[in-house]
């Protein structure tokens, strides 16, 4: 057996039990409220052309707000497929201190593209503001690892909860963040 082919035999075993690993553990990888809640760092992108549906935001222009922020990428079936659900939360809490925060993370070089992402906006008829992070560096100062991950920030602009994955209308996870909005918004403004 050649060097090459001892190689990606090498390979293909270590992709397996990468994948092994991965099936048995990431399910678990879904929720967790952070009890020591830390100030949500400032959004890092300030200049127009950088959002999409707004004016560039500030973390102050939220202050008094429940705030959903939502990871994304277009191309990712996980993030797309919790749209409807997403939707559904920004019209159950229209009327309330609560806004939804999407922030567009480029997994693939052809998501970097901002006419690509508006195209995409539009598709998934996406009206809240969205942030590109091109970059990375708002992922990073969240220090995220997922696509689609959910954070949700109090009204005094701390993170409070984090929750992982596709989310549906009515399941699990869903009714989790829901609760967790509805006990944020009544907390207290200070």
């Amino acid at each position: 057996m050649t060097y090459k082919q001892k190689l990606l035999i090498g390979l293909l075993v270590f992709g397996v039990l990468g994948l092994t690993v991965i099936m048995v553990f990431a399910p678990r990888v879904k929720a967790f409220d952070i009890s020591d809640a830390r100030a949500a760092p400032n959004f890092t992108h300030h200049k127009p052309n950088a959002w999409i549906n707004s004016t560039p935001l500030t973390l102050t222009d939220l202050r008094g707000q429940v705030v959903l922020l939502d990871f994304w990428t277009f191309d990712c079936w996980n993030c797309y497929r919790s749209f409807p659900w997403l939707k559904s939360v920004e019209e159950r809490f229209a009327n309330q201190a609560f806004t939804v925060i999407g922030v567009h993370t480029p997994e693939f070089e052809h998501e970097r593209v901002r006419a690509n992402i508006v195209k995409k906006v539009k598709e998934f008829e996406l009206a809240h503001p969205v942030m590109i992070d091109n970059d990375f560096s708002y992922w990073r100062a969240m220090n995220n690892r997922y696509w689609p991950t959910f954070y949700l920030i109090d009204k005094q602009g701390r993170v409070r909860a984090a929750y992982i994955g596709e989310t549906h209308k009515a399941d699990r996870r869903a009714k989790a963040i829901e609760n967790r909005i509805i006990d944020l918004l009544k907390e207290e403004s200070s």
